[in-house]
């Protein structure tokens, strides 16, 4: 195997035996194996489009199978022979479908004839012999940038679906999608148009975030600030994981008079802001802090557990049995609730473990400032930077994770100034989130956005500040500090490039599939940055 995909991967090069995720050798050659599979699809789906051929199913299919194959998702082997297995079933349904409209369906790329070995010993032996990543491109600094292309779409597909998911759709994502992996099957694109390339991922991503806070925000309201309990309340008690807010909703319904209280974690706290989940009163409050964590916190949690997006880590045999995924998390001998989300196996998991013993008081942290709260106190904020009681605006967020390096951006929100507000989003946040910063005029000075998926909120607050300021986002005293893990993280970086915003700082360390040749695209163009050794010194650079 191959894997550099994550920033955690081994020796900041890549993972080659097993992935620190968690990923086997078995599960990475079975991911490589969908993706070039997804590249066949995708092929005939962009002739479809030519001749008035767009199948809704394959459209869906393509982002979760494409999303499937992002870190933390699925690690469950038979769960990809049957990704595979369709893919291509699709495929050659689709070829007869277009050739009827008078379509092409002859390709010389051999990802549209490929054939599945008949077995998963096969398909894993059919995964090692592609060498998908070296497959992409002989020439380093390209195949870099398809790289940061296919990394880019997993983010994107994860978007696509989390909106889907919600009744949230655009024929134009779908369409990039296909178009993308397609294209990626050429050795004839030259390093300027694959970095045009990534840029439209990132485009097309701003519109699936769009579509994502649209079904969040239509189906269950603007979140609100609200104050959530870290300690725990008497009783039976389920944990929710993950970032799908409708999977939640639904468990909510299930047990409600059931006598069990409802916790989150990780990118699950800010779910506690929405108006039509917080009207539960058995969703009670955030348990632990971020994924990475999960094998230290959750033996202690006392009731059963359910995964609902990316995130999940091996479960230890302590708590393993309490364990149930859905949707498209998958780990081998874990209990998965399918299609129907029918969580009574969780339930009665939870009715059969002991819960908590008593009340245990721990405070609150405050969630729910989204891009509704936020911009209906603009001409506070407004005036208060005018009156220069607020110097500068910190985006402190991105994605949380166990490997050295991370204690910086701990570090950095208790060095900021108390004349500065600091913003933040996804599981990053738990390097900080109880942390007391107090308050500018009566605004808290730390602000928590949302989940990774509400990147969008953050965007559309900064858009509307240099709107209210009549200036670029870029003349903003506002720095972006990311955290980055995994391909979400890729995508909004992508999507923050094709706005145009520069100056950004990035770690805890930079991808391991950036070349040096594209990194320094990066760094004329976008002025991106490592952060420095201490945050000290990055301050200095920023505030002077």
């Amino acid at each position: 195997m191959f894997c550099n995909q994550c920033e955690q991967t081994a020796q900041g090069t890549g993972c080659t035996k097993i992935g620190v995720c968690g990923k086997t050798n078995e599960v990475a050659g079975l991911q490589d194996l969908l993706t070039y599979a997804l590249q066949g699809l995708a092929l005939v789906a962009v002739e479809g489009r030519k001749v008035g051929v767009v199948d809704q199913a394959i459209n869906r299919f393509t982002a979760e199978a494409t999303f499937a194959c992002l870190t933390n998702v699925d690690f469950d082997p038979p769960r990809f022979q049957n990704w595979i297995n369709s893919t291509v079933q699709l495929r050659e349904e689709l070829k007869k479908k277009v050739a009827a409209a008078g379509g092409k369906v002859d390709f010389a790329a051999a990802a549209a004839s490929f054939a599945p070995a008949a077995d998963i010993s096969g398909l894993i032996a059919q995964g090692e012999q592609l060498d998908f990543i070296n497959s992409l491109d002989p020439n380093p600094d390209l195949r870099s940038l398809k790289q940061i292309t296919v990394y880019g779409l997993r983010g994107l597909a994860a978007y696509a679906d989390h909106a889907a998911i919600l009744g949230q759709e655009d024929d134009t994502v779908y369409a990039f999608i296909h178009q993308a992996l397609a294209d990626l099957t050429r050795t004839d694109l030259g390093l300027e148009t694959l970095v045009g390339m990534a840029l439209k991922c990132g485009e097309v991503n701003l519109k699936a975030m769009e579509l994502l806070d649209a079904g969040n925000t239509g189906t269950y309201g603007h979140p609100i600030p609200t104050p959530v309990p870290l300690g725990q309340k008497k009783g039976k008690a389920i944990l929710v994981s993950g970032h799908d807010l409708k999977d939640l909703d639904m468990l909510l319904k299930q047990t409600e008079g059931k006598g069990i209280n409802i916790y989150t974690h990780g990118e699950m706290l800010p779910t506690h802001a929405y108006p039509e989940l917080k009207k539960y009163p058995h969703f009670f409050g955030h348990y632990g802090t971020a994924w990475q964590n999960q094998q230290k916190e959750l033996p202690n949690f006392p009731g059963a557990i359910l995964f609902t997006t990316n995130c999940i880590q091996k479960p230890h045999d302590s708590y393993k049995a309490n364990v149930f995924t859905t949707g498209l998390v998958g780990w081998p001998d874990v209990a998965h609730v399918g299609a129907d989300k029918d969580f009574t196996p969780v339930i009665n998991r939870a009715l059969a473990l002991p819960g908590f013993a008593e009340d245990v008081d721990k405070g609150t942290v405050l969630t729910g400032f989204a891009r509704n709260t936020v911009l209906g106190v603009a001409d506070k904020v407004i005036d208060a930077v005018k009156s220069k009681a607020i110097r500068h605006f910190f985006l402190v967020g991105g994605c949380d994770g166990a490997k050295p390096g991370r204690n910086y951006y701990t570090e950095l929100v208790e060095q900021i100034p108390a004349d500065c507000m600091v913003l933040t989003l996804a599981c990053g946040k738990f390097r900080f989130f109880d942390k007391q910063l107090g308050d500018i005029g009566g605004i808290p000075r730390l602000l928590d956005v949302g989940q990774c998926n509400d990147a969008y909120s953050a965007i559309q607050i900064a858009v509307a500040l240099a709107g209210a300021f009549n200036c670029g986002v870029n003349d903003l005293p506002l720095s972006l500090v990311l955290s980055w893990y995994e391909q979400k993280a890729v995508v909004i970086l992508l999507t923050l490039f094709s706005l145009g915003i520069k100056d950004i700082r990035l770690g805890p360390s930079l991808p391991a599939f950036i070349t040096p040749n594209v990194l320094n695209v990066l760094v004329e163009n976008f002025a991106v940055k490592p952060i420095a050794a201490t945050p000290a010194e990055d301050l200095q650079a920023i505030l002077g």
